[in-house]
């Protein structure tokens, strides 16, 4: 009797699945590489937008009012309003220099973040349960401090959001000791 040579069904099938199991898992891997570099994208964007507008705060500190009126929410407010005099044509005092600043904060969080929000204040707590918060306690001796976050998303397309429903912040940065 001859003995037939060759792969039978059953075989057959077991390498596809086993295939299909590995084709399924590294796409999984790729989609959460991507998700994971997107996010720290936005991070390292977050931390160069708050930076730049920490620097110009120190540089015009005699103005710090009009920054801690800062609280801007791209999801609530599409498009920010220019300020009346943009320091191009005509020089600018500091206090249109801090109006100028706070529209270009806010026009960099519209476009760079999705839903993204910017907020300045005294804060002395900003982490609350292992994560940012956006309340602010608003101590006169408490630091002053620039948060800036988005409307992120959890891996499975579900809001990222506390438990209270709300998004943190992704970044806050403490521009210093209160004056």
């Amino acid at each position: 009797m001859r003995q037939a040579a060759g792969f039978t069904l059953l075989e057959i099938l077991i390498a596809v699945f086993v295939l299909a199991l590995g084709l399924i898992g590294g796409t999984a891997m790729q989609l959460h590489a991507m998700r994971t570099r997107h996010e720290s994208a936005l991070l390292s964007s977050a931390v160069r937008v708050a930076s730049s507008l920490a620097d110009r705060m120190r540089a015009n500190a005699a103005q710090l009012p009009a920054y801690l009126a800062i609280d801007y929410d791209a999801h609530a407010e599409p498009s920010p309003a220019p300020p009346a005099n943009l320091c191009l044509a005509t020089p600018c005092d500091a206090a249109g220099l801090a109006s100028l600043d706070a529209y270009e904060l806010k026009r960099q969080v519209r476009a760079t973040f999705p839903a993204g929000r910017a907020r300045v204040c005294r804060d002395a707590q900003m982490w609350a349960g292992g994560s940012l918060r956006w309340d602010c306690s608003g101590e006169p001796s408490a630091p002053v401090v620039v948060k800036v976050g988005w409307r992120g998303k959890r891996p499975d397309g579900t809001p990222d959001t506390d438990a209270a429903g709300s998004y943190a912040p992704g970044v806050a940065i403490a521009v210093g000791a209160a004056p």
